[in-house]
């Protein structure tokens, strides 16, 4: 019977399958590829995520357009494999590839470098690369990137071609998870790895459960996703960090700054604050510049520091190539300590620290370990003291490694930069580099105001704060000069460490956290590196003494050491007779970098700080920064924040639909609140609603009872009588003529009366 009532559908339909039906199996049939393309999908982001390192690393020291290139051979490569080779085979060609990959960047080197390759200290560099040492510290970086990113990749592309998607999510996310842990990937690469993994695994196993599995596990994977983006946003994974890498060397992690512990990078940061603690005492026979390190490479978002260091040993410190004047400094640390600083150029170190100092290959000092409070050292130092007509006539003779590593720019370096230092140079009427150098500085200092509150800065932080911020601290301010020096070939390299500090006695400095400062060098022929500092001073002075006096108003720690509570030391006024007089090489005699004016006053230019609201010291590099009335501005969210809330609320949404709260919470306001319709939609309403709530108070109903029967069990278990005007009037909605307006009314009066009786809200909810 039941062949022949469909042969005979068959033959009204004339032997096709109705058009609605073939339109539903059809658009089910394509929302059912849709899922199964999902996983490639996931792959393709994680594979995007950790490429973005790569190409990153290419951008800042030139390359990019080889790594495209390299990057669509190699896929196409992939998929023609992946039609005929075994899997076991690629895996091992992969490995191959990058042995060879390996040893092909080890010949890239310089010998010099090549003959430093040991056993013990290449597992100290990957240990190092792994607790957050970026690797764009290494030497030949962008050969290292060239020929290694075709491995993962080829990997990954040939397992997702053979629908392999879990082993192919995971090449790219422990490739990712690598460049995650060197510090060379951002939040937003990580978030767009962790989702890739996450709908690549997720989804390869809704294709593996069928249509219907793959339903009723989508709030699962949507759960998963948000999950993911969310912890790999703000949990940090590794031991070391970004900040602090464990170093070969035994460098000591440290809750100070980047800027205090000498760390290989300085990111660029918002608005700050500073800590008014005092970090160390320098006796000395005048004020200088405390130089911590130099950086040389920039990232476009910050700097790093290539090379690597040596221990320290008599000799291993020249003299500057130039004249210059002897500084003999004693440093005593009065907190931690992560750096050694000292003016520069540094000739020589005695005390205990100097068993265990490193040396950079930039002459900068750092301890082997953590200096505590009362270690001291000694260091002395020969000033250059060039003349202005002397740095005019040095000339562009640079040596080649100089002109190489400190004139270098990322390719993504917008070309206005270029053009606006031109003009500036122009206008100044510069003929040699060293005018050039003194006709940015001014121009920065004068068309840029000084302020600690700025936004997060995004994109290439020069070109950002030479056109489109107004003001900026010392960080933004030495970064962009830096910068426009190299757009015409000038060697430049971007500076840390503290200004004099407040002046206690006739040779005796206390140095803050709040002088901590970044500056520039500029290399000159004959004569080695000169500081500049386009930092504006004036706006910072009274700041900083605020900022200490507010300090010891409300009677925080370590704000005064060496008398400094007592004021600043105050020069006696000299006689005719002991008028200054210019020195040997014609010149007047050094001027005093900084004469202090107040308590806790420095150098008159901004110094590094604490991303405000956070710890002090607790972040990468940041400027001089005292305590500051707080923006008025208040909390603007900036895109992170955005992507963030959005993923929290899905993962949030999802999240509830699985566990069955969006269904409570629906059932909760259905049942607690009824709005009004007509007398029989009422009606039926409220005995659903009594419904309900005996199957949560009582029992649910039986199958095959009546509404009749269930109200009268009802009523025998304690409910009001009047259930029964609640079962008339549904009988009357449902099979008779219609509920009139007064049973309606009574039947929603009588339901809402029981509701408030049997249904605590609260209690209810939570069963």
């Amino acid at each position: 019977m039941s062949g022949g009532t469909d042969g005979l559908r068959s033959m009204r339909s004339g032997g096709r399958e109705p058009e609605y039906a073939r339109r539903g199996a059809e658009t089910e049939h394509d929302s059912w590829t849709s899922i199964r393309r999902l996983p490639a999908l996931g792959v393709a982001l994680a594979v995007v995520a950790f490429l973005s390192a790569f190409h990153h690393i290419l951008d800042v020291v030139g390359g990019v357009e080889f790594l495209v290139l390299e990057v669509l051979v190699t896929a196409l490569l992939a998929v023609w494999f992946a039609g005929f080779l075994r899997e076991r085979t690629a895996v091992a060609l992969t490995a191959v590839g990058l042995a060879i990959a390996l040893i092909a960047y080890f010949y890239s080197v310089p010998q010099s470098a090549r003959s430093l390759f040991t056993a013990s200290r290449v597992a100290s560099d990957v240990l190092a690369l792994l607790t957050g040492l970026s690797v764009l510290r290494l030497l030949n970086v962008g050969a290292w990137a060239l020929l290694l990113a075709p491995a993962p990749t080829f990997l990954a592309v040939y397992l997702a071609a053979r629908e392999r998607y879990v082993w192919a999510a995971g090449v790219a996310g422990l490739t990712t998870g690598f460049f995650v842990l060197t510090g060379d990937v951002g939040p937003a690469a990580a978030v767009a790895c962790a989702a890739g993994i996450t709908i690549a695994v997720g989804f390869a196993g809704l294709a593996a459960a069928g249509r219907r599995g793959a339903l009723a596990q989508l709030d699962t994977v949507t759960v998963i996703v948000a999950a993911m983006v969310v912890l790999t946003s703000v949990v940090t994974v590794v031991p070391g960090s970004a900040n602090n890498p464990v170093l070969p060397g035994g460098e000591s992690p440290s809750v100070e700054s980047s800027v205090v512990s000498n760390s290989d990078r300085v990111a660029v940061l918002g608005s700050i604050e500073l800590s008014p603690a005092v970090r160390f005492v320098v006796e000395s026979d005048r004020p200088e510049y405390w130089r911590v390190g130099s950086y040389d490479r920039y990232t476009g978002q910050g700097w790093v520091r290539t090379g690597d260091t040596s221990p320290y040993s008599e000799g291993s410190l020249d003299d500057p190539p130039g004249e210059s004047d002897s500084l003999r400094q004693e440093v005593t640390a009065r907190s931690t300590l992560d750096a050694m600083p000292a003016a520069w150029k540094p000739t020589s170190v005695s005390g205990a620290v100097s068993d265990t100092a490193q040396v950079t290959e930039h002459d900068g000092l750092r301890p082997g370990t953590s200096l505590l409070a009362n270690d001291s050292y000694v260091v002395e130092s020969e000033v250059p003291n060039a003349t202005d007509g002397q740095l005019r006539r040095a000339g562009t003779n640079y040596p080649d490694e100089v002109a190489s590593r400190y004139t270098q720019l990322p390719s993504s370096t917008p070309d206005r930069v270029d053009e606006r230092t031109r003009e500036v140079v122009s206008e100044s009427g510069a003929n040699n580099p060293y005018d050039a150098a003194v006709a940015v500085e001014e121009y920065l200092e004068a068309n840029k105001d000084y302020s600690l509150d700025v936004p997060p800065p995004s994109g290439d932080t020069a070109d950002r704060f030479l056109f489109e911020m107004d003001e900026g601290y010392c960080v933004y301010y030495a970064t962009t000069m830096v910068a426009m020096l190299r757009t015409q070939g000038i060697p430049a390299r971007f500076v840390t460490g503290y200004t004099s500090g407040q002046r206690v006695d006739e040779d005796e400095w206390v140095v803050r956290g709040l002088d901590s400062h970044a500056w520039v060098e500029v290399y000159f022929p004959g004569h080695g590196w000169i500081r500049f500092d386009p930092t504006p001073s004036d706006p910072r002075e009274s700041a900083e003494t605020e900022r200490v006096e507010a300090a010891r108003t409300e009677g925080d720690e370590n704000v005064d050491s060496d008398g400094s509570e007592n004021g600043t030391y105050e020069t006696p006024t000299p006689t005719p007779s002991e008028t200054p007089t210019p020195s040997e090489n014609g010149t007047a005699a050094t001027p005093d970098p900084g004469e202090v004016r107040g308590p806790g006053g420095g150098l008159g230019n901004a110094t590094f700080g604490t991303p405000r609201g956070g710890v002090p010291g607790s972040g990468a590099a940041t400027t001089n920064a005292t305590d500051t009335e707080e923006d008025e501005g208040g909390w603007a969210p900036t895109r992170r924040d955005g992507v963030l809330g959005v993923a929290l609320f899905v993962g949030l949404v999802a999240g509830a639909r699985r566990l069955g709260i969006t269904e409570r919470a629906y059932r909760v306001v259905w049942l607690l609140y009824q709005p009004r319709r007509d007398p029989d939609a009422d009606a039926v309403r409220a005995f659903r609603r009594l419904e309900y709530l005996g199957a949560v108070a009582y029992r649910p109903r039986r199958a095959g009872e009546t509404p009749r029967e269930y109200l009268d069990a009802l009523a025998a278990h304690g409910f009001d009588e009047r259930v029964g005007s609640v079962g008339r009037a549904y009988e009357h909605a449902r099979y008779g003529g219609g509920a009139s307006d007064g049973e309606a009314d009574d039947a929603v009066d009588t339901t809402d009366a029981l509701v408030r009786r049997y249904a605590p809200v609260l209690r209810r909810f939570a069963s």
